[in-house]
């Protein structure tokens, strides 16, 4: 059971036994008499209970980094803020969309379900939006025909590997970030199992080329040569988004890292 449906359970029980208390139960016991313990943990526990439920559900939610695919931008250990109506109000559980309040942009940093496990949550950034005609090849993100630009950093330390990897600057419609490469690796792309929509990837020794469906969003980590992404597995169903990540609240081996990420 998911975290969210187990919520769910916990405010629609908690919730049942307020009204019966409030409007049944109540009524037949006397003024003094206690109420009986279950009673009373539910009818204390439901509006701490519908309180989290609907900013986890519709505000904000919080997030844990996992891994080093979003490296440098998110470490791992991060713990973040991810909007939940950024992109749309959705229904809780089914994640279904009821209100539209905007789309994912390229750039965004983006926590979805992963479409072939969605029990599972991945955060990665959108490079490709529907329709789009996304190339990776010798490392050169190209999307449209016309290469991503970038720049040059100073390297980047990495001190899980105690290594320095090149470091570049992205700019994604006028907005920046920053990815990292290594020279070891290769530039081509290891092709994953068939997905859904796979017909609409080529790919080559040089890495690959893919055209988004509808509907649909293309995600690359920014440690380009260390994350499972749409190069691997495919595209990401608009059903599967679950919101933008905008903030960094906790990191416990790095406590300067509180607000550091937009």
């Amino acid at each position: 059971m998911s975290f969210a449906l187990f919520l769910l359970t916990l405010l629609v029980v908690t919730g049942l036994v307020w009204l019966l208390d409030r409007f049944v139960l109540g009524k037949r016991r006397g003024a003094d008499a206690k109420q009986p313990w279950w009673i009373e943990y539910s009818v204390s526990f439901f509006p701490v209970i519908l309180i989290v439920f609907v900013l986890r559900s519709f505000l904000v939610e919080p997030f844990k980094i996992p891994s080093g695919s979003m490296i440098p931008t998110l470490l791992i250990g991060d713990f973040i803020l991810v909007n939940k109506f950024a992109y749309g109000i959705r229904l809780p559980v089914i994640n279904l969309k009821i209100v539209d309040l905007g789309s994912p942009q390229r750039g965004d940093v983006m926590v979805f379900r992963f479409p072939p496990d969605p029990s599972l949550d991945y955060i990665k950034r959108v490079v490709g939006l529907p329709g789009d005609r996304i190339e990776y090849r010798d490392k050169q993100l190209t999307v449209n025909g016309r290469p991503v630009p970038r720049r040059q950093l100073d390297d980047y330390e990495s001190r899980e590997r105690l290594q320095y990897f090149p470091r570049y600057v992205e700019t994604f419609d006028g907005a920046d970030h920053e990815i990292i490469l290594e020279k070891e690796s290769p530039g081509f792309v290891s092709r994953g199992a068939d997905f859904r929509h796979s017909g609409n990837c080529d790919y080559n020794s040089g890495g690959l080329a893919c055209t988004v469906p509808a509907g649909h969003y293309f995600m690359m980590g920014d440690n380009r040569d260390n994350s499972s992404d749409s190069r691997v597995w495919g595209f990401v169903p608009d059903q599967n988004i679950v919101g933008k990540a905008f903030f960094i609240w906790l990191n416990l081996n790095e406590l300067g890292r509180f607000g550091t990420f937009r």
